[in-house]
């Protein structure tokens, strides 16, 4: 019963989080509003691809693009969905680069989407209380109990400290940070 109320709770927290964040998360972001668009504008077009094909299960990829480069996450069951979703990727105009980070998918693993969407809103919650950081600039994914951070921050040491709040969360097994400075 827990379980579900924390899972409920962390569903309308990023439905609100969404709708009031766009304005906020445009001003602070470290790319410029045109670049932001580009990115978001490659992201949308790679997911719309992913859920027209019927190799890739849409809602065991994810992707996330910025500046043109695309990081690609998720589950897979083959090699083909993983070689499938690159190529889509790849074919979007825009495109620079793809990198990816796909786990098998585990039968019957221990890690469950609740496990999955707690240690999201752990991780978010110590990015967020951090005055260091612009947490807005730091998208995070977990699969199969692995963090996953990923975008553009500011400084070295905001980089820093978003890897090792995302180390310090319990449960966690492991983290895998795409997050880049800046330049």
């Amino acid at each position: 019963m827990m379980r579900a109320l924390i899972l409920v709770l962390c569903l309308v927290g990023c439905a609100a989080a969404a709708g009031c964040g766009a304005t906020y998360g445009t001003a602070v972001d470290e790319r410029n509003v045109g670049t932001v668009y580009n990115d978001e504008k490659i992201t949308f077009i790679i997911k719309k691809r992913f859920l027209e094909d019927d190799k890739i299960k849409y809602l065991d990829f994810d992707a996330a693009c910025y500046e043109g480069r695309v990081i690609l996450v998720g589950e897979y069951e083959s090699r083909v969905q993983i070689d499938r979703a690159v190529s889509l990727a790849r074919s979007v105009p825009g495109v620079r680069t793809v990198t990816d980070y796909f786990l098998p998918k585990i039968q019957g693993d221990i890690c469950g989407t609740t496990d999955n969407l707690t240690l999201l809103a752990k991780t978010k919650k110590l990015l967020i209380n951090d005055d260091q950081i612009w947490s807005t600039n730091v998208d995070v994914k977990v699969v199969q109990c692995h963090i996953i951070l990923m975008g553009i921050v500011g400084s070295q040491n905001e980089l820093a400290r978003a890897e090792a709040h995302a180390r310090s969360v319990p449960g966690s097994r492991g983290v895998k940070s795409f997050l880049r400075v800046k330049r």
